[in-house]
């Protein structure tokens, strides 16, 4: 498996004193929480792999993520903002017992790979500064690069089967009256789109379950064991609903990976990096349930959807009150407090 190879950005800005706009700032500050996050767990993953093409793949990823730590702190250090704390040897225990099996390593890359696609994919129309558009794009290649190699590695090995066949239409067609129905009268077939995202959510939300289920295997604070416990047990009630979904069209769908956990009670992480990685992930899954409410069309599917998004975004609030009360969560870069300059 081939090393994905670094950028070397050019010096020049599009112009001489131009600074970092927020758009750059913000997605520059994410970019090195989520590799610093990344670099801890990646390292404690190849602590524990037999499977050398798994390895390769966890070897290539960690590379990204110290090369994508390095150029933003090199941004950082010439604009003279502040580096973020994110995280560091404080938050991973290398030498803990092993807490996955080689096969969850795979599923987590390509979880962590869709989570990286939608920062760069956003960032690339938005900043504007040649190095840090340079980064950006660079960044988005990359990740596909490592994408493409994850999908070879689930297909070979057989970890994975692919989003379920459908006919080809035999011709153009359009809706009818009862294509919004999904209670009542005659139900069409999920489309395409639909049945696409459903693939998408189960698939994200199987691994999000499986490493709940670890990291409430192994915390130690109880108020936020208690928390991954809520969070595994919807978890799986919305994946349960979503493969309905699917098995009612006689569709496959993507299966439980909870058995790639081992009983370890031994943490590997600390704390703040389960809880700050589990409140990432779920934010992520409500952008995807945007993703899939804006392609639906029947009423069942954006119900559905709509209360999967509540309940999401109840675990995300929950999640950064425990971030807030413990002092653990660092401040993005933030506008100017006008009010406050007035009130002085």
């Amino acid at each position: 498996m081939q090393p994905i190879k670094p950028i070397k950005l050019g010096a020049n800005k599009s112009s001489i004193n131009e600074k970092l706009s927020s758009a750059e700032m913000g997605k520059l500050w994410a970019t090195y929480m989520g590799n610093s996050m990344s670099k801890c767990i990646l390292s404690y993953y190849l602590q524990h792999v037999e499977d050398n093409d798994i390895k390769s793949l966890l070897e290539n990823a960690l590379s990204l993520c110290k090369e994508f730590i390095q150029t933003t702190t090199e941004i950082f250090q010439k604009e003279n903002f502040p580096i973020p704390k994110g995280f560091g040897p404080e938050d991973v225990n290398l030498g803990a017992p092993r807490l996955f099996q080689d096969e969850f390593y795979v599923h987590y890359l390509k979880y962590i790979a869709k989570a990286g696609l939608s920062i760069y994919t956003i960032a690339v129309p938005i900043v504007f500064r040649k190095d840090v558009n340079e980064f950006f794009t660079h960044c988005l290649h990359s990740t596909i690069s490592l994408m493409e190699q994850i999908k070879e590695i689930l297909m070979n090995k057989g970890y994975m089967i692919k989003p379920p066949i459908i006919p080809v239409p035999e011709k153009v067609d359009f809706v009818q009256n009862d294509f919004l129905n999904g209670f009542f009268g005659h139900v069409r077939p999920l489309h395409a789109l639909e049945i696409a995202h459903f693939y998408d959510n189960i698939e994200n939300n199987v691994t999000s379950k499986a490493l709940i289920m670890a990291f409430a295997q192994v915390v130690k604070d109880e108020k936020i064991r208690e928390l991954f416990e809520r969070g595994r047990d919807g978890t799986a009630k919305n994946v349960e609903q979503y493969m309905k979904m699917l098995l009612k069209e006689n569709l496959p769908a993507p299966t439980f990976i909870d058995d790639l956990v081992t009983d370890s009670t031994f943490s590997p992480f600390s704390d703040k990096l389960m809880l700050y990685h589990k409140m990432d992930m779920f934010t992520m899954k409500i952008r995807a349930f945007g993703n899939s409410l804006a392609v639906n069309g029947r009423h069942d599917i954006g119900a559905l959807y709509t209360k999967s998004f509540i309940k999401v975004g109840v675990f995300v609030e929950n999640a950064a009150e425990i971030m807030i009360e413990k002092g653990w969560m660092e401040q993005p870069p933030y506008a100017i407090d006008r009010k406050k300059l007035a009130s002085n």
